[in-house]
């Protein structure tokens, strides 16, 4: 059964009720109700009336309707002026008021008509574009979910105010339903995350899956454990968020308000100077009527608030205009290291095993083992074993040692996973030291005879990093430095892959804020991080950002934009899109500041009578309004991929865990031939990593080439930017060709000594060869996907 339409969440009721009175103004389309079209539509057509009256030769009464238009429009604009200044708050509407006064005292009944609708004009247009502008915001606010359906004990289903559920509740969701906390999938389910991610492709979670409040089910019904209560909910906070979006004004808007304090005194001064030297009130009339309303006040609110709606699609929460002002403006960008340029959780990259062992019995003995601990370590064996498709067994006898390891029996064998006891055999201390030399961390995996091999852990680098770091640069940001309290060679490892300034390792929560306020002195700096300990560095920036998909609450709660899809890029549309708001934003006050200036000078030297600087004016407040729309659209560099290539890309991506599976062998079968090339072992491992190839790597690159490359060729610009990519593919296959010549010449199953370091030559440099060109692919072309699934980085 569909859930009935909800549109709140239960925390805040009296903010809720003051934001959902924010967005009911007019139509959930965007276009003006029919209360804030009447005074427009009264005051247009009273004029028309007078008009009709005066062509009648009625000129007495035309006159006396436009004068009662004037007064019509004055009475509120007086009383609006006289709060504003009890407020302590300055404007130009001081100036609209002069002008419906002027217009009354030359008896420029038509002018002073003219003036009422056209700040009627200004304010349904301003309405119309602030509701347009923020259509996805309130988007947001109009799927909340209020109630929630409850498993009780007995089985039944009871509907409950979503206040009442609790972390642990048994929820069902039905099909249509918004999900109403975050929780953890009991069945697989197929859900429409767009509200939150900003992407229109369905997405399907298998059981144990984490997912977020907020989005629908578009799938059959399926049960959730909730795993936070409302209030803590992914979907409360993007609430907030969406109405501190609403309720506050750029830093600009500000600005245009403290300028019509010297705007103001300007425009009087000119009309006071007309009057003067030519003695004619009218004209000092004329030029507060062109001065009528500022367009700075019109432009950049519209602007601003344009952008806030446009990166809430790209799923990007920032909270006020000013925020999206200062992102604008950014010249420094600092970045945690685990979970914004990696993905923060740790992956099998590599499993070693001893000499004629097993790798896949190697990690379904400790993925069996770690199936009861807690630790993040485990979580990580167990995924990739399941990943796999690996048979686990429940362990007997399991023991666990903080900080040493996990023991357990599986299958009747004695199994240990941590730390190595005793003194390791070469085999192992070669182990050790490819682990330290790259980066990872090493779990051992053991029986009661010693050491079967060790599983080799990375944080694997996001695919997008690079990409996105590029964006930024291009975008205008020139320095940008990686904080992470990381050891110093993994670090650098990670800036040398995304292509950083500047790292800072070891780097304690006191130190980042202080590295955040010593930048933020030299530039507008951005701080993006995502656990508890990054929460006082992004406070201390000019703008923080979270990567509210996967980080702490306390990160979230300080920072002043969230990321609520969980890829690294969005960060990049949204400094782009801030800095065209921003542009605009600029561009249109300038533009209609200097009309209205160029109009005053003329309105001053006798040339624009009232009525003809009056309809003047509004044809360039006009003109400014739909000029800032035009921040609604544009200033993304990227391109956006087909759903054809899209699914071209995710097919590839998934192909990659099979290469890399490939890779793994012909690295061991390299290392078997360096070290004993007389082995009984060796020709049929070298045989068997040929066939893989042949028969797995070479017709995955070759479809590559056929289907994905030519589909690329839109969203990156031109054919040209895969042409290293298929120069790859042409190495790879000629050193594929290469060991198979070597295999050919030994039909007896015997390597010469002599012919060992041609071999290797080619086994070694095919692993290099192979894995950079899965690491550019996944960072050049797979990263255009906005799929939840990442490349296998194994």
């Amino acid at each position: 059964m569909a859930a009935e339409p909800r549109e709140c969440v239960p925390e805040h009721p009296v903010r809720q009720r003051r934001v959902r009175r924010l967005f009911r103004r007019g139509g959930s389309d965007g276009r003006p109700g029919a209360l804030e079209w009447l005074p427009l539509v009264l005051l247009t057509l009273a004029v028309l009336v007078g008009a009709a009256l005066w062509f009648a030769g009625a000129r007495g009464a035309a006159q006396l309707v436009w004068a009662a238009v004037t007064l019509v429009a004055l009475v509120p604009a007086v009383w609006t002026t006289l709060r504003q200044l009890w407020r302590h708050q300055f404007g130009v509407d001081v100036i609209a008021v002069l002008a419906l006064v002027g217009a009354l005292l030359v008896r420029e009944y038509l002018a002073g008509a003219v003036i009422a609708v056209m700040v009627a004009t200004g304010q349904a247009l301003e309405d119309y574009a602030q509701r347009r502008a923020t259509r996805d915001l309130r988007a947001l606010l109009e799927r909340a979910p209020r109630q929630a359906r409850r498993r009780t004990p007995d089985g039944r289903i009871e509907v409950v105010p979503l206040d009442r559920v609790a972390v642990g509740d048994r929820l069902v969701v039905g099909p249509g339903d918004v999900v109403p906390v975050d929780g953890t999938v009991e069945a697989a389910a197929t859900l429409d995350e767009s509200v939150v991610t900003g992407e229109s492709q369905l997405v399907s979670r298998a059981a144990g899956e984490q997912v977020a409040s907020g989005v629908v089910n578009a799938g059959a019904g399926f049960g959730l454990r909730a795993g936070r209560s409302a209030a803590e909910s992914t979907y409360a906070g993007i609430v907030r968020l969406a109405e501190e979006a609403t309720a506050r004004k750029a830093p600009m808007v500000r600005l245009a308000d403290r300028y019509a304090a010297a705007f103001v005194p300007f425009t009087l001064l000119l009309a006071g100077l007309a009057w003067l030297l030519s003695g004619q009130f009218a004209r000092a009339v004329a030029v507060l009527v062109v001065a009528t309303p500022c367009p700075l006040l019109l432009a950049t609110p519209i602007a601003i608030v344009s952008g806030l709606s446009r990166v809430a699609r790209r799923g990007v929460l920032v909270r006020d205009g000013g925020s999206l002002e200062l992102l604008g403006r950014a010249r420094t960008l600092l970045l945690d290291k685990t979970g914004t340029l990696t993905a923060g959780r740790p992956r099998a990259a590599e499993t070693v095993v001893a000499p004629g062992g097993d790798r896949d019995e190697l990690l379904r003995l400790a993925a069996s083992v770690e199936q009861l601990s807690p630790h993040v370590l485990a979580a990580a064996l167990v995924r990739q074993a399941r990943e796999q498709g690996l048979a686990l067994t429940e362990p007997t006898e399991v023991t666990e040692e903080p900080g040493r390891g996990v023991t357990g029996r599986v299958d009747g064998r004695l199994v240990r996973v941590g730390q190595l006891a005793g003194e390791p055999p070469d085999w192992a201390h070669r182990i050790r030291e490819r682990a330290e030399l790259a980066g990872r961390s090493a779990v051992w995996v053991s029986d009661g005879q010693g050491p079967l091999g060790a599983i080799l852990l990375e944080d694997p680098v996001r695919p997008d990093a690079r990409r996105t770091v590029r964006r930024l640069r291009e975008a205008g940001l020139d320095r940008l430095i990686m904080v992470t309290g990381d050891r110093r060679r993994t670090a650098e490892q990670v800036a040398g892959i995304v292509g950083v300034d500047d790292v800072i390792a070891q780097c304690s929560p006191e130190e980042k804020v202080a590295r955040v306020r010593a930048e933020s002195d030299r530039a507008v700096t951005v701080m993006v991080g995502d656990g508890v300990n990054d929460a006082p560095a992004l406070a201390a920036a000019h703008v923080g950002v979270a990567m509210g998909a996967t980080g702490a609450t306390a990160s979230a709660d300080v920072a002043d934009a969230v990321l609520t899809v969980d890829r690294l890029d969005r960060l990049a549309d949204a400094v782009e899109i801030a800095r065209y708001a921003r542009r605009i934003a600029v561009q249109s006050a300038a533009v209609g500041m200097g009309l209205a200036v160029v109009a005053m000078l003329v309105a001053a030297a006798g040339k624009l009578p009232p009525v003809a600087g009056a309809f003047l004016q509004e044809g360039i407040d006009v003109l400014v309004i739909l000029n800032a729309l035009r921040a609604l659209g544009g200033g993304l560099r990227r391109r956006d991929v087909p759903p054809q290539t899209r699914a071209l890309l995710d097919r590839y991506a998934g192909e990659h865990g099979e290469v890399r599976d490939v890779l793994d062998r012909l690295r061991d079968t390299a290392d078997l031939v360096a070290t004993n090339p007389e082995a009984a072992e060796c020709m049929p491992a070298l045989r068997d990593v040929h066939r893989r190839l042949v028969e797995q790597v070479l017709p995955h690159e070759a479809a590559e080439d056929r289907q994905l490359y030519p589909a690329l060729a839109g969203p990156l610009g031109s054919a040209e930017a895969t042409s290293t990519m298929s120069r790859a593919h042409v190495e790879i296959s000629r050193l594929v060709d290469r060991i198979g010549g070597h295999l050919a010449q030994h039909p007896d199953g015997r390597l010469r000594r002599d012919e060992v370091p041609d071999l290797l030559a080619a086994l070694y440099g095919l692993d290099a060869v192979l894995r950079l060109h899965l690491a550019q692919e996944e960072e050049d072309f797979f990263s255009l996907s906005p799929g939840d699934g990442q490349p296998d980085t194994r």
